[in-house]
């Protein structure tokens, strides 16, 4: 199906998306406060402005959306219009690139993807937990 909006449109509409403490994001960070752990929230002078940041520890948690991040695109990128796989091509090269200058500063980053979070919520929290505490 086209899109009925023009590239412009398009881009000015997409602009004014911002998820910002959405549903799953919320359940994990309750999640974490449950087992005492404290941390900030998108941190803005960091690449990519991680969802969840243990600033002592130095560790950037982000919690992707499957469509948004791409998880697995190159298997079902064949059934979007050139503009969503652009959009999407460029979403996982921003997210390779921001994870890449926070590992350059000596970060730990983990990336959740949201079916994980779904099928295994307490391994994910277990994931976050057990890096903080190895972090030195």
């Amino acid at each position: 199906m086209p899109d009925h909006l023009t590239p412009v449109q398009r881009s000015l509409a997409m602009r004014r998306v911002k998820l910002e403490n959405g549903s799953l994001e919320r359940l994990v960070q309750s999640e974490l406060r449950v087992r005492g752990l404290r941390f900030r929230r998108h941190v803005k002078t960091l690449p990519g402005r991680p969802d969840i940041v243990f600033t002592s520890k130095k560790v950037a948690v982000f919690v992707d959306g499957d469509f948004w991040h791409g998880w697995r695109l190159p298997t079902w990128e064949h059934t979007l219009s050139p503009f969503w796989r652009n959009k999407l091509r460029t979403n996982r090269a921003r997210d390779r690139r921001n994870f890449r200058k926070l590992r350059s500063y000596g970060w730990k980053v983990i990336r959740l993807w949201q079916h994980q979070i779904i099928t295994d919520l307490e391994g994910s929290i277990t994931r976050i937990a057990g890096t903080v505490a190895l972090k030195q």
